[in-house]
């Protein structure tokens, strides 16, 4: 079942003066900040009062990416992510990712396509105890 937007990610050039300006010119604060193995830097910027949903921001450091400045992705947080991930191959729809893969702290994602080609992904948090 989908529960919620979880977050919207982005492509910046650099990762420094994107959470400047979300955090100084938008009143947003970070959340958090990694690197991932790959190379790939997250920062993680939600406001305030509303901590439900996040921004997202995906960079490589100084030499960006092909789509640096638009919308990467739109999330949605999901209880089942096997089961939403089945439920899309039975509807025909066209799949990034086969089977969840674990990012972060045992987060689990999957990227599937909508009928435009916009990228989607389905986020199942990790369990925390």
């Amino acid at each position: 079942m989908i529960r919620k937007l979880e977050h919207i990610g982005v492509m910046v050039k650099d990762m420094d003066v994107s959470i400047d300006f979300y955090t100084e010119v938008l009143g947003m604060r970070l959340v958090q900040r990694t690197a991932l193995k790959d190379g790939v830097e997250l920062g993680f910027l939600s406001f305030p009062d509303s901590e439900h949903v996040q921004i997202e921001l995906i960079g490589r450091g100084h030499d960006g990416l092909p789509d640096n400045g638009i919308v990467h992705h739109i999330a949605f947080t999901v209880s089942d992510i096997q089961s939403e991930i089945d439920r899309l191959k039975s509807l025909g729809v066209k799949l990034m990712d086969e089977t969840p893969r674990t990012i972060l702290e045992g987060d689990l994602i999957a990227f599937f396509f909508g009928p435009d080609g916009e990228r989607l992904e389905f986020f199942q948090p990790a369990a925390h105890s």
